[in-house]
């Protein structure tokens, strides 16, 4: 017994737009792929740790320390026991010295920003790539 109206036609089956699907699937993976960085994998980035060993050997370099001070009237940097007052002495004395090792800059509360800014700017003068800025305890 059929029960279907008469006149009444069946139904077509539901078909999705799968060209529209995969269009939107790839304009997603064009955009992901565009907008992602390109990183230098870990295992390739270069280590500012140092083993400790009890022998010292001459290819060991350390850091060097920079320290930013105010001083009488103005602002010092203090280059291990060189102490220094302007940001192109700053950038003469490091010049000299070896690049590999790095550098650490503190800044002491009392020295204005504007000093740390200097210094950070003379370091990137005189060539160093690894600058580590150390805060206070």
């Amino acid at each position: 017994m059929k029960f279907a109206q008469p006149g009444a036609t069946t139904r077509k089956p539901v078909r999705l737009p799968l060209i529209g699907m995969i269009d939107v699937f790839f304009l997603l993976l064009v955009y992901f792929v565009v907008s992602a960085t390109i990183a230098q994998p870990e295992d390739e980035l270069a280590a500012a740790l140092r083993q400790e060993s009890s022998q010292a050997s001459s290819t060991d370099l350390q850091p060097q320390y920079i320290e930013v001070q105010r001083s009488d009237g103005g602002v010092s940097y203090k280059v291990g026991a060189r102490v220094l007052h302007s940001r192109q002495e700053l950038v003469d004395v490091l010049s000299e010295l070896p690049k590999e090792a790095g550098v650490f800059l503190r800044v002491n509360d009392d020295a204005p920003v504007w000093a740390a800014a200097a210094a950070l700017q003379a370091c990137h003068d005189a060539g160093y790539e690894k600058l580590t800025y150390v805060t206070q305890k």
